[in-house]
């Protein structure tokens, strides 16, 4: 099965970090895109490229305000990222709350059963 172009799928053109990188600084507001490569550190024709992508796929807009090109983020287009990331949040969610359970246990009935060598005097040669 031949994969899908980065043109046509959001999955795809998340996947490129870059991109990744320039959605993330494009969260906080409205940008044009010499402030993106100033802040990003990224050569100007690379910024434009990976815009053009994230455009094309939707993740982005833009809009001209005289000669200048501002980008800004597409909120609806990034839902269903977020929310298929989602469920990989709910499970990390759950492993960090049986983490904390099992620690809280522990600290309940004392530090004795972690019976590390170094805090038992009985065991130091």
């Amino acid at each position: 099965m031949a994969r899908a172009s980065t043109t046509s799928d959001a999955f795809n053109a998340v996947a490129e970090p870059r991109r990744r990188e320039i959605l993330s600084y494009l969260a906080g507001a409205e940008r044009p895109v010499g402030e993106i490569v100033a802040a990003l550190g990224l050569e100007q024709p690379s910024v434009s490229k990976h815009l053009r992508v994230l455009r094309d796929v939707g993740l982005v807009r833009m809009r001209c305000q005289g000669r200048q090109k501002l980008y800004r983020t597409n909120a609806d287009a990034i839902r269903p990222l977020h929310e298929w990331a989602g469920t990989f949040e709910r499970y990390w969610q759950h492993q960090l709350n049986r983490v904390k359970e099992r620690a809280e246990a522990i600290a309940r009935r004392g530090s004795t059963e972690l019976n590390f060598p170094d805090q038992n005097p009985k065991e130091k040669r």
